[in-house]
C-alpha cells in the first residue's frame, strides 16, 4: 500500500467557516426555496470576524436575506443571525433552526399558495 496524503484544505488560520451539518442545512433551505421560485441565487463570504451566506431574488439586487455565523457572539446574544434587505436584524440565537425558522414560515405560505 501507498503513504496516505492528507487532502489539503486550504483553510486559512483565523477564517470563520460553515461546518457541514450547517451548511447542509442552510443549503437544504435555499433548494427549497429555489423550487418555490422565491430565490434564484447566492453568495458565500468567509472571513476573519464571520461567515455570511447571502440569498438573492434576482442576481443583481441586494440580498434578500444574510445568514451571519460570529462566533465572537456565542456568549453574548448568539452566534447565529437572520438579517434582512434593509440590514435589520430579524432574528439572533445559539442554534440554527430557530434562526432560520421565520424563513421556513415563509417557505409554508409559499407553498400553500
Amino acid at each position: 500500500m501507498g503513504i496516505v496524503t492528507p487532502f489539503p484544505t486550504g483553510a486559512v488560520p483565523g477564517q470563520v467557516g460553515f461546518d457541514r451539518a450547517e451548511l447542509t442545512r442552510i443549503l437544504d433551505l435555499y433548494g427549497r426555496m429555489v423550487a418555490a421560485g422565491h430565490w434564484r441565487d447566492y453568495a458565500m463570504d468567509l472571513g476573519k470576524d464571520a461567515a455570511v451566506f447571502a440569498a438573492f431574488r434576482r442576481a443583481a439586487e441586494r440580498p434578500e436575506f444574510r445568514i451571519e455565523k460570529r462566533p465572537a457572539l456565542r456568549n453574548r446574544q448568539g452566534m447565529w443571525a437572520l438579517i434582512g434587505e434593509a440590514g435589520q436584524v430579524i432574528r439572533r440565537g445559539h442554534d440554527l433552526a430557530p434562526v432560520l425558522a421565520p424563513v421556513e414560515r415563509r417557505l409554508m405560505k409559499l407553498v400553500e399558495e
